[in-house]
């Protein structure tokens, strides 16, 4: 046989190896196999054979010699006299050592953060990425490389016989340690004013609730028929257009005499209602303002009685006697989404992008409280009735009520799919609402701790929701991308009226405090009032 099919069959045996069969053979076979033997060998066997053909015995050991010789002409040796059992042998070695290596791969502890894989892999002088090659896909092959090259940058190959962190003592005692800032004076007594505050307004709103529950079936369906019936008959009353950009926000006075909206313009407007007549522009942001909103406190032309937001980390105080902002809240090193005010008024909350939250003293014009909890950052703001609780709604489709009495995070509401937009308590205290970006508005129980309702609300995100009314009469609004904001009745989630006219994204929806009006903001530049004829509510 010539040395080029020798190479042939031994290329082959390095993926499969050939099938051996064992048993007689037949006289075409024997013939084949005395045609490929020497011609030393084959004389000797031929007459061997033919001297004792009647031998059965030695017939069968004629015939294994064959079968000796037929394999190893037939699996021969390669040129550099390595046998095929030899490369046999070599492959699965090599395959064994393939299986011990990803062994030792599942053992090595590597960061999951691409970022900092993509460190480790510069710092070993390898590519840190290839093309067509994912987080995943890389991580893998720093676990190979580290395989390979032992312990890189700190990174630890844990193995059998090596104690890992949990199972060390200090380590262990480090992980259950208790981490927390150690807070100001001036944040002992705002809990303690905060504590002072909603005590009281805890008792009045459970004494409206039992004398609501204490009357007479026939006057309960008389106050939701108003409700109903203000609702129903809700018509857009004046369309103004508020800027020269999109409008963000809307907000009513607790007098319901004046409406403020902030505009992407930078520019925080005020108008009169319901005339919808402009009375002033408050100029000084220069970012998208995310919110303008009133103080609970009555209106004065002297003290700070508005708060405003922008993309560019500033808070601004307004008073209503001037058109330049009157203070401000530094310190914010990015953008603040929404804020709102405390029901005493004295405090105001601010969700930002760093992923927090800060409370902040109006009296000291002071920051008190910078909070941490949400992955993503933090969207949406809402203090409870009493000013006992306050509720963020965070990017990363996460709300989180907080006790602003003690400081811990009470209750932590997952269900979303996508970002929380807005947070809302309801007037009777323990009903929570959050509009998200999946288009759905979720209705919570803080007493059961989980989620009561889903109201499929419209087609597209809902960007804001709101409760509206008294403690036990009261109603949902919601506004959304899909150019409506809708009222939904409370406690039976029914939608009670469909509020459509504008041509683009509605992003903002209020009430005044007495229901008399029904104010939208929209992307399309314009505002809208909704109200009902011949009702004072």
């Amino acid at each position: 046989m010539s040395d080029s099919e020798d190479d042939d069959r031994v290329a082959k045996l390095n993926f499969k190896k050939d099938r051996i069969h064992f048993g007689g053979l037949d006289e075409g076979k024997k013939k084949d196999i005395r045609d490929d033997l020497p011609p030393g060998e084959e004389g000797s066997d031929s007459s061997e054979e033919e001297g004792d053909e009647m031998k059965t015995g030695e017939e069968e050991e004629g015939a294994q010699k064959l079968v000796e010789f037929s394999v190893s002409d037939e699996v021969g040796s390669d040129k550099g006299g390595k046998s095929v059992q030899t490369v046999v042998d070599e492959h699965q070695q090599q395959l064994l050592h393939e299986l011990e290596q990803k062994k030792k791969a599942r053992n090595i502890a590597v960061p999951t953060e691409d970022i900092k894989v993509k460190a480790m892999l510069r710092e070993a002088g390898e590519p840190i990425c290839l093309f067509g090659e994912g987080p995943y896909e890389r991580r893998e092959r720093l676990k190979v490389l580290l395989v390979s090259a032992g312990k890189l940058s700190g990174v630890i190959a844990y193995t059998d016989d090596t104690p890992t962190p949990a199972m060390d003592g200090t380590t262990q005692e480090k992980k259950q340690e208790v981490w927390y800032h150690e807070g100001s004076g001036d944040l002992k007594r705002a809990r303690y004013f905060i504590a002072e505050f909603s005590v009281p307004a805890a008792k009045k709103r459970l004494k409206e609730m039992r004398d609501w529950q204490g009357m007479n079936p026939t006057m309960k369906h008389s106050e939701r028929q108003d409700v109903h019936k203000f609702v129903h008959t809700l018509n857009n009353e004046c369309s103004q257009i508020g800027d020269t950009r999109p409008l963000s926000y809307c907000s009513i006075s607790p007098c319901s005499n004046f409406l403020a909206t902030a505009s992407w313009s930078g520019l925080v407007k005020l108008w009169s209602l319901p005339s919808c007549n402009p009375v002033a522009t408050l100029q000084g942001h220069i970012g998208r303002v995310g919110a303008a909103v009133f103080s609970p406190k009555v209106c004065d032309e002297n003290t700070a009685c508005l708060a405003s937001c922008d993309s560019d980390g500033l808070v601004y105080l307004w008073s209503m006697g001037s058109t330049r902002p009157i203070g401000d809240l530094p310190g914010h090193g990015c953008r603040v989404s929404r804020l709102n005010y405390h029901p005493s008024g004295r405090f105001i909350a601010t969700a930002c992008y760093d992923q927090s939250w800060r409370l902040w003293d109006l009296s000291k014009s002071a920051e008190i409280l910078h909070q941490e909890g949400h992955s993503a950052p933090v969207y949406s703001v809402a203090f409870h009735r009493d000013g006992s609780l306050l509720a963020t709604g965070g990017l990363d489709s996460y709300c989180r009520v907080w006790d602003l009495r003690t400081g811990r995070a009470i209750l932590f509401l997952e269900g979303h799919l996508k970002s929380v937009l807005s947070c809302d308590f309801s007037m009777d205290g323990y009903h929570l609402a959050t509009g998200s970006e999946d288009n759905s508005c979720k209705i919570w129980d803080l007493r059961q701790h989980k989620s009561i309702y889903n109201i499929p609300a419209h087609s597209n995100m809902v960007t804001y929701c709101k409760f509206s009314g008294t403690p036990t009469n009261s109603m949902l609004l919601t506004a959304s991308y899909d150019k409506t904001a809708k009222v939904w009745s409370h406690k039976g989630w029914m939608p009670l009226k469909n509020l459509t006219g504008h041509d683009n994204k509605v992003m903002c929806v209020d009430c005044s405090w007495d229901r008399k009006y029904i104010v939208t903001a929209s992307y399309d530049r314009t505002f809208k009032l909704w109200c009902s004829k011949g009702f004072t509510g």
